[in-house]
């Protein structure tokens, strides 16, 4: 990995707020990659086994997280211009 400039002549920098939605980024992966921890059938849902159900859970709560992930980072791009300005 090379310590080469972005486009706008600085190195990326490493904030909390990057660290955050990294993370946000990050959860969905080791939830949906540790199968042992949701392959089983019971509780059940509606009718639905667990292993499903969880699964379908993950899809609205990837989505939350994402959008939470894409709000933090526009919002620290915002407020770095502004500073730039």
């Amino acid at each position: 990995m090379s310590d080469s400039p972005g486009t706008d002549g600085r190195l990326p920098v490493v904030t909390p707020t990057r660290v955050i939605a990294g993370v946000c980024l990050f959860i969905p992966f080791v939830a949906m990659l540790w199968v042992g921890s949701y392959s089983k059938l019971t509780p059940e849902f509606i009718g639905i086994p667990f292993f499903y159900w969880y699964q379908m859970l993950w899809v609205f709560l990837s989505s939350a997280l994402t959008f939470t992930a894409y709000v933090l980072v526009r919002r620290e791009e915002r407020a770095r211009k502004g500073e730039q300005a």
